[in-house]
């Protein structure tokens, strides 16, 4: 089935013999994702079944478009393509081959199964293990929150596994680049104490974090002649996208894994490698097109015209990008109507603009909602709540999306877990007040704060530690007006379901959670009720409950201590969540979207209209701090012993920067909004290096 929407030069690409081998590469926008969705149609139209394709990514939402060309009605039938990562191969290969490579690995109970571990299951243990380290002093002179220090010491293993060094050469790569302030030599050691502590600790109990399960992949199992026999006789063909965004040791195995294929497609994208500070490695990406029999490119965009082009061109000499970047030819093209800049002196006047911006595209312009996003290069739950606001007093719907965002500051998982401390008085976690009322406003339409701090001053009352909530019908009758009567039964209603509850058995945590949203808080009157973003974070929390069961539970219940409490315990302690597939497939909603910018890009998908925020902001330019890590010291490419210096810092900044709005230009089809505030969101003056950039292709125009 051929598709007349493809150009001839996709089509060309699409219908090449089965025996063929191709490395595609281009810029973003120019179809290539588009050509590898139609090769696997097209290679299941020849026969082939596609239980024996490889879908290969570097994150499993990069397949969003192949999954929902498979499930077009009128596609070939036959057995499912599953889209795979290195990470998902991995545990996969470790589950299977477990017996044969346990003890090899050093794991000390080689005939017990193994326990695999989601990143937040891995900072429990690693706080486990780390915390009686910090009582002793450890990191004493870094200042970051505790859930921020084990994610770094997590990443640092991360790291080693997938660009291919020892676990233990951490703290001596990262010394020998420092050239600073001595004290911070210790606090490289310190990191690399508690990741062999951490390592240690995995191959006791047998715990497998990312790390770990891809080590135990690429050095136990892949070298076993009966891994290779068996993923070599399960996939014949072989379709990668986005391969520059994957770490070095995925290339490693693609190029001893490609020759066995009957076919193949590698997609690159060029001047990408957004992930880089996970371990993207876009050069060894690239040096896989030295093993296809074609390498083929492709430049034509399909989603920017000429006068987006000329935008990205010009800033991109301005950024003056790597000798490696590909520049097109020079473009005098106008940029009038694809730029609009914006200057304002306070930044809620900016906030201001940009909503009434989009409130205007919308309304009178007619432009879908789902067709706009609002990008900054970190969004703060102080923007968030602002720009939001923003939008719903002009009647704009709006979304967010930030995937590091911390399970405990989502506002539905506070309820939920405020009223799952109220129905087990026994785990003796009695919530704050505030916390209460903060909950009731949440869990109950209508209810406002102020409503809920009367409310729960008169009815919450924690006895000797164990909370309790007593009846509306006992309040005093003037107060009982106050609050309303509509409200007090809604509440009435919550605390008899919660008492019922407190009476009967103890269920699991996931249990609860779920019998709590589906009989009260998705119901007319409740403020989960027709949600969808509040369903999707309960979800999400289930989910994540349910994973730690499967990780903690056997040692839980062998210590006595409630799965529950101890999961309520490890979200207090502000644990980053993991990745929720649903969080990023499925965003169909006509609303505005509000993310990240690197987020944004690595959801792969073009849109009409872009706003930049913080336009003078630091963030766009300076790498996040990170006192225990550090991403480029600790990658394939960084020569050991050299010292990382400013000028280093300046250079792959730059880089990154370059990298970053070339990204955000191709995947604009329309126009771009630069929201320009003097003072920013702490009060002090912007001075940004992107501000340069953008000053230069505005005075020329």
């Amino acid at each position: 089935m051929v598709n007349f929407a493809l150009t001839p030069e996709q089509q060309s690409i699409i219908q090449r013999p089965l025996g063929t081998k191709i490395f595609l590469e281009g810029p973003a926008g120019c179809g290539k994702t588009t050509v590898g969705v139609e090769r696997l149609l097209y290679l299941m139209e020849q026969g082939v079944p596609g239980d024996l394709i490889l879908l290969f990514m570097p994150q499993r939402t990069l397949a969003r478009p192949y999954l929902e060309a498979l499930r077009t009605p009128g596609v070939v039938a036959g057995s499912m393509v599953w889209p795979t990562t290195l990470g998902g191969l991995a545990r996969r290969m470790v589950e299977l081959f477990w017996p044969l490579v346990a003890e090899a690995a050093g794991f000390a109970h080689p005939d017990l199964p193994p326990v695999f571990l989601t990143l937040e299951t891995a900072q429990y243990y690693m706080a486990h293990v780390v915390r009686p380290l910090l009582d002793e002093g450890y990191f004493d002179t870094v200042t970051i929150d505790r859930n921020r220090l084990y994610s770094q010491i997590i990443d640092n293993l991360n790291k080693a596994a997938v660009v291919g060094f020892h676990y233990t050469e951490i703290g001596q790569r990262l010394k020998s680049a420092w050239v600073g302030d001595p004290s911070q030599a210790r606090v490289y050691e310190d990191a690399q104490h508690c990741a062999t502590r951490f390592r240690q600790y995995c191959l006791a109990h047998n715990l497998l974090d990312f790390s770990l399960q891809v080590e135990v992949f690429l050095q136990q199992c892949w070298p076993l002649d009966l891994c290779r026999g068996y993923l070599m006789q399960t996939y014949r063909h072989l379709i990668y996208d986005n391969v520059e965004e994957d770490p070095p040791v995925a290339h490693d195995l693609m190029a001893a894994w490609l020759p066995q294929f009957e076919s193949a497609l590698l997609i690159y994208d060029w001047d990408a490698g957004y992930r880089r500070f996970l371990g993207a490695d876009p050069q060894s990406a690239f040096a896989l097109g030295d093993l296809c029999q074609e390498r083929v490119t492709l430049t034509h965009s399909l989603v920017n015209d000429e006068a987006m082009q000329a935008l990205g061109q010009r800033l991109a000499q301005s950024l003056k990008p790597p000798k490696s970047a590909r520049r097109s030819p020079e473009n005098a093209r106008s940029l009038d109507g694809v730029i609009v800049a914006e200057y304002r002196r306070y930044y809620p006047q900016m906030l201001d603009w940009v909503a009434d911006q989009v409130a205007r595209l919308i309304f009178e312009d007619g432009l879908p909602a789902s067709e706009i996003v609002v990008l900054a290069p970190f969004l703060s739950d102080a923007l968030r709540f602002s720009l939001i606001n923003r939008l719903e007093a002009r009647q704009v719907p709006a979304r967010s999306h930030r995937p590091s965002r911390s399970l405990r500051a989502e506002p539905a998982t506070q309820c939920l877990l405020t009223l799952g401390r109220l129905a087990h008085p026994s785990w003796r976690l009695p919530p704050s007040l505030y916390e209460v009322a903060y909950a009731l406003v949440q869990a109950i339409e209508g209810m406002d704060l102020v409503r809920a701090q009367l409310l729960s001053g008169i009815v919450y009352r924690p006895r000797q530690g164990e909370p309790s909530l007593s009846s509306f019908d006992l309040i005093q009758p003037q107060m009982q007006e106050r609050i309303t009567y509509l409200l007090g039964n809604r509440y009435e209603r919550l605390r008899l379901w919660l008492a019922e509850y407190i009476q009967g058995p103890q269920e699991a945590f996931d249990h609860f959670l779920s019998r709590l949203f589906g009989e009260v808080l998705s119901q007319p009157g409740f403020g989960f009720h027709n949600s969808f973003a509040h369903g999707e974070v309960t979800a999400n929390l289930i989910e994540s409950v349910q994973k730690f069961r499967s990780a903690a539970g056997r040692t839980l219940a062998d210590e006595g201590v409630p799965l529950g409490k101890e999961y309520l315990l490890m979200v207090q302690d502000g644990v980053i969540a993991a990745q929720y597939i649903r969080s990023w497939s499925g965003q169909v909603e006509e609303a505005v979207l509000l993310a990240p910018a690197y987020t944004f890009l690595m959801g792969n998908r073009p849109v009409e209209v872009q706003f930049w925020l913080d336009v003078g902001s630091h963030g766009w330019f300076e790498r996040l701090y990170q006192p225990l890590t550090h991403p480029f010291v600790l990658s394939r490419h960084w020569p050991q012993g050299e010292v990382w210096t400013d000028e280093h810092e300046y250079e792959f900044s730059q880089d990154g920067l370059y990298r970053l709005v070339s990204g955000l230009i191709r995947r604009c089809r329309r126009r771009v909004y630069l929201g320009l505030s003097e003072l920013n969101e702490q009060g002090y003056e912007q001075r940004g290096l992107f501000l340069r950039p953008i000053q230069r292709a505005l005075q020329e125009e």
